[in-house]
C-alpha cells in the first residue's frame, strides 16, 4: 500500500514564530545609585554619571521624559519597551534636574551638571585676573555667588564667606609681590581653599551644633550626633579643596611656560581661554574623583560619639558597633 505524500505533510504541524517579550522587573532600587558605593571604582561612576556636563544641554522634553519614566516606575508602572540600562539612564537624567526632595526643577547653574563648565570658567579667570585688588574682588564675589546658588538649588542654608577668600587672596598677593611670578599664580588656590574651609562649617553651623541623623546598617535612626558632623564636614572640606587642586596647581605650570614663547606674547588675550580650557580639563576628572573619595554613607564607631549618645545605643541596640550618616557634599 503506498501512502500519498501530501496527506502526511498535512499531519505535520508548521513550526511557530516564538517572540519573547520580557518585561522589566518592578523591584530594581533606583533610590540607591545604581554601582556598589563600598568601592571607590563604584563610587566613581556614580559621580561621573552625576556630574556629566552633557546634562546641561538635555531639552525640556528630555527631561520631562524621563521624570515620567521615573514617576511611573516607582507607581509600578514600566513603559513598554523599557530596559534597565534606559531606566537607569532616565533616573540619572531626573536626578541632575529634579530637587530630590520636593520634585521642582532646579536652577539650571545650580545643578551637579553644570559644576564643571561653570567652575571652569570661574577659576580660569580667577587664574588669569589675580593680580590687582579690582579683579581679586570681583572674580572671588562671582565665585561665592556661584557657591550660594548652588547651595540655594540644594536648598542649603548659606552664609557669606567672601570676605575670608578676598582677604587671603589681597594678603597673599602683596606677600608674592618680590617673587617668582609663579608663585604668585598659586594666590587664587590658596583663597579658595581658605573660602571652603570657612564656608562649609559656617554654610552646616546647625549640624555642628545638632547633630546629623546616625543610622544603624538597617536604616534604623538612632538619633543625631555633632561627632558624625565633624567627620561628615572634614571629609567635604578635604573633598572640595582636592577638587580644586588639579585645576589649580597643574595650569599654573603650564601657563607660566606658554607665556614665555611667541604665541602668547603675540596674542595675549588667548591666555585667558587655555587657562579655562586646561581648568576644564582638569575638572572633568577631578570633580567626580574627588566625590568619591569618601562614601556618600558615611560609617564611625559608636565608640566615637558622644558619650550620652553611646549609653543611649548601648541600652536601645546592644549589637550595634558603627552608625552610619550622609555626609553631603
Amino acid at each position: 500500500m503506498v501512502i500519498g505524500i501530501k496527506p502526511y505533510l498535512d499531519t505535520v504541524k508548521k513550526p511557530r514564530t516564538i517572540t519573547m517579550t520580557t518585561e522589566l522587573p518592578t523591584n530594581i532600587n533606583i533610590k540607591e545609585p545604581r554601582w556598589d558605593q563600598d568601592t571607590f571604582m563604584g563610587r566613581a561612576k556614580h559621580f561621573f554619571t552625576v556630574t556629566d556636563p552633557r546634562n546641561i544641554l538635555l531639552s525640556n522634553e528630555q527631561l520631562e521624559n524621563a521624570r515620567q519614566i521615573i514617576h511611573d516606575y516607582r507607581q509600578g508602572v514600566v513603559s513598554p519597551g523599557l530596559t534597565e540600562d534606559q531606566l537607569w539612564r532616565a533616573k540619572y537624567v531626573y536626578d541632575s534636574a529634579f530637587h530630590p526632595d520636593t520634585g521642582e526643577k532646579m536652577l539650571l547653574i545650580g545643578r551637579m551638571s553644570a559644576q564643571v563648565p561653570m567652575n571652569m570658567t570661574i577659576t580660569g579667570c580667577m587664574m588669569t585676573f589675580y593680580k590687582t585688588t579690582p579683579a581679586v574682588v570681583f572674580w572671588q564675589w562671582i565665585n561665592q555667588s556661584f557657591n550660594a546658588i548652588v547651595n540655594y538649588t540644594n536648598r542649603v542654608e548659606t552664609h557669606p564667606s567672601l570676605s575670608g577668600a578676598v582677604a587671603t587672596a589681597l594678603g597673599l598677593n602683596t606677600l608674592t609681590k618680590h617673587v617668582s611670578p609663579l608663585i604668585g599664580r598659586f594666590v587664587p588656590f590658596a583663597a579658595v581653599a581658605a573660602a571652603n574651609c570657612i564656608n562649609i562649617p559656617l554654610m552646616r553651623q546647625r549640624e555642628l551644633k545638632h547633630g546629623i541623623p546616625i543610622m544603624d546598617e538597617n536604616d534604623n535612626r538612632l538619633g543625631e550626633s555633632s561627632k558624625a558632623a565633624q567627620q561628615a564636614i572634614s571629609q567635604v572640606v578635604v573633598s572640595r579643596i582636592l577638587m580644586a587642586s588639579p585645576g589649580m596647581a597643574i595650569p599654573p605650570f603650564l601657563m607660566n611656560t606658554l607665556e614665555k614663547r611667541a604665541f602668547l606674547k603675540r596674542f595675549p588675550w588667548m591666555s585667558a581661554p587655555i587657562q579655562v580650557g586646561l581648568v576644564g580639563i582638569c575638572l572633568v576628572f577631578a570633580t567626580p574623583l574627588c566625590c568619591a573619595l569618601f562614601p556618600q554613607k558615611s560609617s564611625m564607631s559608636v565608640s566615637r560619639l558622644e558619650p550620652e549618645l553611646q549609653e543611649k545605643i548601648r541600652a536601645s541596640h546592644p549589637g550595634v558597633e558603627r552608625v552610619y550618616f550622609n555626609k553631603g557634599l
